[in-house]
């Protein structure tokens, strides 16, 4: 790819109903031949739907299945079995089926459809996928989609814990940005603008949507819409560094030191509520949030346990070494566990005002 340029999704396709439509949009990419994969169990699902709208346009599924597996070998055996006649992989569900049909249509130089079924992250939009390598969940390169088609009928459908993670997620981008910047301050990093305006409008335009109830249509929409802006946001920037800052890393350290952890974004969101704060940076406006849509009730629920919590704020440097954000420096570390014990919301999230978990 020639320097300066960047690729996007030539289509987007985000509304109640649009997984019907899936054939019309492959036939006007000149597309008649495809690999469907889908996410656990959603045969039964969708199976029929995506078959009738296929074979309506004249188009051959080549292969469809179910893929359960992230395990890079596995994905790279899948790859490299596709008919030579395949003009398109399509994902269809989770995290897990989109991560590795966009990593097998990487490998394959191939064009791929993402649609998810739940909003729970941004993944869906990224140009990277996380896959098993040698037994750790591992970032690696993947393909940028060339269409993504969401359905906001299905996304209304999934459990509300998958609403909850997408909107953790999303409001991320606000301390995301706030690391980056105060990175590149620093001279650890090169701030790309464009990249930092596009997450900007992104997440902006998402907490300001007005909304009495999570599943309507208009929040749903803008929520889609924010999380595929966010992995156009990364595209330019050329890596994460838009969208993700020092409340992923701990997430990610949660994740290896937890047998059983929670969703990402629900992760991701409690640790952005607590580094704005350490950032003193816009954490009214996620507070507000956070509390409209049900979020710190729901995260209430969970059980969590600070001690854990504590821990992923010491082992986030050791995540990413290259980057500079807030927790690769002592003392903003220290004052993150402080507010976890301190802060009135989050004492109501780990339990503190009843005595648990107090040393």
């Amino acid at each position: 790819m020639a320097a300066g340029y960047i690729s996007i999704p030539t289509i987007l396709k985000v509304g109640p109903g649009t997984l019907k439509g899936l054939g019309s949009y492959l036939k006007a990419s000149d597309m008649d031949n495809a690999v469907i994969y889908f996410g656990n169990g959603l045969i039964d699902m969708f199976g029929y739907q995506v078959m009738d709208s296929l074979a309506n346009e004249h188009i051959k599924v080549l292969e469809y299945r179910e893929l359960d597996s992230v395990d890079i070998d596995d994905i790279i055996e899948l790859a490299f079995s596709i008919d030579s006649k395949a003009q398109v992989i399509v994902g269809i569900g989770g995290g897990k089926v989109i991560d590795a049909a966009k990593y097998s249509a990487y490998l394959r130089k191939l064009p791929f459809i993402s649609i998810p079924t739940s909003s729970s992250s941004d993944g869906f939009s990224s140009a990277s996928a996380s896959l098993l390598v040698n037994g750790r969940r591992t970032s690696v390169p993947a393909k940028m989609a060339y269409g993504i088609v969401v359905d906001t009928d299905i996304i209304k459908s999934a459990p509300e814990r998958f609403l909850y993670s997408g909107i953790g997620d999303m409001v991320s981008k606000i301390t995301a940005i706030y690391d980056w910047v105060y990175e590149s301050k620093l001279g650890y990093s090169t701030l790309d603008d464009f990249a930092v305006m596009i997450a900007k409008k992104a997440v902006n335009s998402f907490v300001r949507t007005p909304f009495t109830d999570i599943h309507e249509e208009l929040f749903l929409k803008e929520l889609l819409d924010s999380l595929a802006m966010s992995g156009i946001a990364n595209e330019i920037a050329g890596g994460s560094a838009p969208t993700s800052g020092s409340e992923h890393l701990i997430s990610h350290a949660l994740d290896k030191m937890s047998d059983a952890p929670q969703l990402h974004g629900i992760q991701v969101g409690i640790a952005t509520y607590l580094m704005a704060l350490v950032q003193d940076h816009r954490y009214v406006r996620i507070h507000k949030i956070f509390k409209d849509t049900g979020f710190f009730d729901y995260v209430e629920t969970l059980n969590l346990n600070i001690e854990d919590y504590e821990k992923a704020i010491d082992m986030a440097p050791s995540i990413k070494p290259h980057r500079h954000t807030y927790l690769h420096e002592e003392r903003y570390r220290e004052l993150a566990k402080r507010l976890l014990r301190e802060d009135d919301t989050l004492k109501k999230i780990f339990h503190v005002e009843k005595g648990q978990q107090i040393q």
